[in-house]
């Protein structure tokens, strides 16, 4: 197996989400504390997402209260609780062989950790080892390379043997200043999306566009 250690985004990357539960979500944010943007598309969504990242979407360019960053997250949680998307066709067969070939799994997500583990027991029946969040300390999770960094530091798995998989800029980020390589999610709803299509076939390391091509890369020797 070429990759020991796995880090997976989540949203849109392993499950489909964003169409159906955070957009959804990030839409009644607007109507309430932001009416005059109530309007933004998905695109529009996705982009901002994008670059320059949910955070910066929140604090720079919305500039939410502290008081209504809270509601906010609040909000989305009990939305998230209501909803178990699907996974992306495949992941299923995969993440089990990965998993039962002693490779390591972590999840780099800006989902809740226990969102995320209810997911992949509900389609997986298992746990990642891993998780780090949108609960973790804003430098604990990406674009900030610490999921890396202490992924590789838990189970000694050497950087060259780690891999990211992710549909967004920044999991891209935090591979790049880690050092590891990054694999661009072509099968997520952000390829749609043209400013994100464009920068990851440029810039990733590898461009797959089905679960199938990616688990047939972690599995060369």
């Amino acid at each position: 197996m070429k990759y020991k250690c796995l880090i997976l985004d989540h949203d849109d990357t392993v499950v489909k989400t964003t169409p159906n539960v955070h957009f959804p979500s990030f839409k009644e944010t607007l109507r309430r504390y932001r009416p005059h943007l109530k309007d933004m598309t998905l695109e529009q969504f996705i982009n901002y997402c994008f670059d320059p990242g949910f955070n910066s979407l929140c604090v720079d360019i919305l500039k939410l209260t502290k008081e209504e960053k809270d509601k906010q997250y609040c909000e989305w949680l009990d939305y998230n609780k209501s909803i178990i998307p699907d996974c992306y066709e495949g992941f299923g067969e995969f993440l089990k062989d990965f998993v039962e070939s002693n490779g390591r799994l972590c999840i780099a997500s800006h989902s809740d950790e226990q969102i995320i583990r209810r997911d992949y027991r509900h389609h997986f029946g298992l746990e990642p080892d891993l998780v780090f969040g949108w609960g973790e300390t804003e430098t604990h999770r990406k674009p900030y390379p610490y999921p890396v960094e202490e992924a590789h530091k838990r189970f000694n798995i050497p950087y060259e043997e780690m891999l990211v998989v992710d549909d967004l800029k920044p999991g891209y980020t935090m591979a790049k200043t880690a050092g590891v390589k990054f694999v661009y999610a072509g099968w997520s709803t952000s390829d749609k999306v043209k400013k994100v299509n464009e920068f990851m076939r440029q810039n990733a390391d590898y461009c797959f566009f089905d679960i199938d091509e990616l688990k047939k890369f972690v599995f060369e020797k």
